[in-house]
């Protein structure tokens, strides 16, 4: 790959994003888009409302560059309701522009240059991104599928005296994965005897289908060392509010406000209004919104098993992975690149999420955080033209 002119020698070869590539390929075509994870609908309009209600209040200025007091506070609340977590709002609340920015924020906070980060791989892209720009480097551990089970001795030997933080998403994009008690166990035993920190995304925490998310805060001795990290954008359906937040310990937390206010300083004050409204809904609402999903889940991962894929069912999160091998490819990009011309349907190549593409080039990540008419449209695409995509295999 050519060196881009002006880029630090930390960003070469990142370039344009997987996403951007197939959604560009997707509207070229008018390909159903089953590959970017974003919900083709509306969040709550009530949630919806308090926004417009807090504009209307006049909260349009800058806000702390830590949050709002109100959203703090109901982020605090939620992590007492499910988790029986206490955080002091004040002190060890972070209010970010997303998940991403608090993820990078983090990073650059406590990473020096020449230590080493822990990935699990696949792992979404911008952490890669964001190690580097923290001048550290990553060291990746493999989960493996199908069950996307991870090597305990490998990670032993991983984690070393250059280890900062260890990088944990559970649920797990882009595989669906979510950690058992066990491997958390493993993580959590390891990260103390090494004093590692956790960053810890947990974006997907109210999309799981069978058993619920633990956050690895829970377990003892973890809750000063992570960083939990979550945001708006997944659980209320809001992802261009890019309304995100940081608990952990009043330390750290020092310490990533300290990046924090020289990268953002603020953002959306009337969304954060309206996200400590969303925060502090009844149960109807969690319970339906992962019951919800739990039937869009079944819906693709029925329609890609009929047309010959090999889905690995997701545990959690809106996305599901498919072993394209049975149609007789092996290159996930080639036929991401095919699937919108010759089906009618975009996904997203799951190599994009590794350090060495070469070992997810076998799997694609389809996305079902799609209304039912857009899934069924897409399901009824490939029925009607996998022939054309066996025809170029």
């Amino acid at each position: 790959m050519s060196r881009l002119p002006y880029l630090t020698t930390r960003l070469q070869g990142f370039g344009t994003t997987i996403f951007a590539e197939m959604t560009a390929l997707a509207n070229q075509h008018g390909a159903v888009n089953l590959g970017q994870g974003f919900p083709d609908f509306e969040g709550p309009a009530e949630v919806k409302e308090a926004a417009i209600e807090a504009m209307r209040a006049g909260h349009n200025q800058y806000c702390p560059g830590h949050g709002i007091p109100a959203l703090r506070a109901a982020i605090a609340e939620h992590q007492k309701r499910f988790y029986d977590l206490d955080y002091d709002p004040e002190r060890e609340v972070t209010v970010f522009t997303g998940a991403t920015e608090a993820i990078a924020s983090s990073l650059l906070a406590v990473c020096e240059a020449g230590d080493e980060v822990v990935l699990f791989e696949p792992f979404y892209d911008s952490y890669r991104a964001a190690v580097a720009m923290a001048g550290a480097s990553p060291r990746v551990i493999p989960l493996r599928d199908p069950d996307f089970s991870y090597d305990p001795a490998l990670l032993d030997l991983s984690i070393g005296p250059k280890t900062r933080v260890l990088v944990l998403n559970s649920p797990h994009n882009p595989t669906g994965k979510v950690f058992s008690k066990a491997e958390l166990e493993h993580i959590a035993r390891l990260c103390i005897e090494h004093d590692v920190l956790v960053l810890s995304d947990e974006v997907y925490e109210h999309l799981t289908f069978g058993e619920p998310h633990v956050p690895i805060a829970t377990l003892p001795g973890m809750k000063d060392r992570t960083i939990t990290i979550s945001s708006a954008g997944k659980t209320f359906s809001f992802t261009g509010w890019k309304i995100g937040w940081a608990c952990a310990g009043e330390d750290v937390t020092r310490a990533i406000r300290t990046s924090h206010q020289f990268v953002t300083f603020c953002n959306g004050t009337p969304f954060q209004h309206a996200i400590a409204h969303a925060l502090r809904m009844g149960d109807d609402f969690f319970e339906g919104f992962r019951g919800e999903y739990q039937v869009r889940r079944d819906k693709l991962c029925a329609g890609l098993r009929d047309v010959g894929f090999t889905v690995l069912e997701p545990a959690g999160t809106y996305f599901a992975c498919v072993d394209i091998r049975t149609l007789g490819f092996d290159d996930d990009r080639t036929l991401c690149r095919l699937l919108p011309e010759k089906v009618g349907v975009a996904a997203i190549p799951n190599s994009a999420f590794y350090l060495d593409p070469r070992r997810g080039n076998h799997l694609v990540r389809f996305a079902f955080c799609k209304t039912d008419p857009v899934l069924d449209e897409g399901i009824a695409r490939l029925r009607k033209n996998i022939g054309n995509l066996k025809a170029s295999a």
